[in-house]
């Protein structure tokens, strides 16, 4: 039987991926990303799941590339690094960004190099206490990849982005939730339990307008002011035409909880 590097289930209209060589701290191989692949795929593909829940079998969440995995033999030629982003970690960034759901990144442990940039595309960050965030590309000669350098000047800005990147030091979990890094960081021991309520939360929303939220955002990067507002008003005009937009109005007026359909 081939190697289960990711371990999938889907309950509730909750998808849980879990990244699973604990031994490893679940560093990247080949195998694991295209077992990822594989499973973004399954989310993308399945009406009934609502969110995505990534996280760590273990005490890490993820240690970044597995570099025995692309290991050069003692005089032999050096490995393409371009060549295993573009294969692996680019399209994996741009399944998450493009998912039709919303994705939450449970940080249970270390993240480093890759492993934060797994993170970072992520919608919501919640990570526990003990939990601790490291650019270490700049220790073995690299550059933050998979879009580290995307996400860490839009998150924390240059100086601390530059910080994190040239020097290499652990970010505690706590600090990286003050500098806007993450969403949220919570006690080692509430940590499950949060996780699974963010999760129910998300599953229970409207899910056509979390969509569109995510969209909105996104674009926001790179529009002016005048194009975000006609982008705002397409949206709107769209998600006012859906059931999900009658169903909320409806509940609102009778004081009861939503049930949304997603259409």
């Amino acid at each position: 039987m081939s190697e289960q590097t990711i371990l999938y289930s889907v309950a509730g209209g909750v998808a849980r991926l879990t990244l699973n060589r604990p031994e490893r701290l679940n560093s990247f191989t080949a195998r694991m990303h295209e077992q990822l692949r594989d499973a973004l795929a399954a989310v993308e593909a399945d009406p009934e799941v609502r969110v995505l829940i990534i996280t760590g079998a273990g005490r890490g969440f993820c240690a970044g590339q597995d570099l025995g995995d692309r290991a050069v033999a003692p005089g032999g030629a050096p490995a393409d690094l371009g060549e295993s982003l573009e294969r692996n970690y680019r399209p994996l960034i741009l399944a998450l960004r493009g998912l039709r759901v919303p994705v939450v990144c449970a940080v249970n442990g270390v993240a480093a190099g890759a492993g934060v940039s797994l993170a970072l595309a992520c919608d919501l960050v919640i990570a526990a206490r003990s939990a601790s965030f490291v650019q270490a590309f700049a220790r073995i000669g690299l550059i933050p990849d998979s879009g580290g350098t995307w996400f860490l000047p839009r998150l924390v800005g240059r100086a601390r982005s530059l910080g994190l990147a040239l020097l290499g030091e652990k970010l505690p979990a706590a600090q990286a939730a003050e500098w806007g890094l993450i969403w949220r960081c919570v006690e080692d021991e509430d940590f499950p339990a949060e996780v699974e309520a963010l999760a129910g939360r998300l599953a229970a929303a409207p899910p056509l307008a979390l969509r569109a939220i995510r969209q909105a955002l996104a674009a926001s990067w790179d529009h002016t002011l005048e194009q975000q507002l006609d982008a705002e008003r397409d949206l709107q005009r769209e998600l006012g035409f859906t059931a999900d937009y009658a169903e909320g109005v409806a509940a609102f007026g009778a004081k009861r909880e939503p049930r949304f359909s997603g259409r």
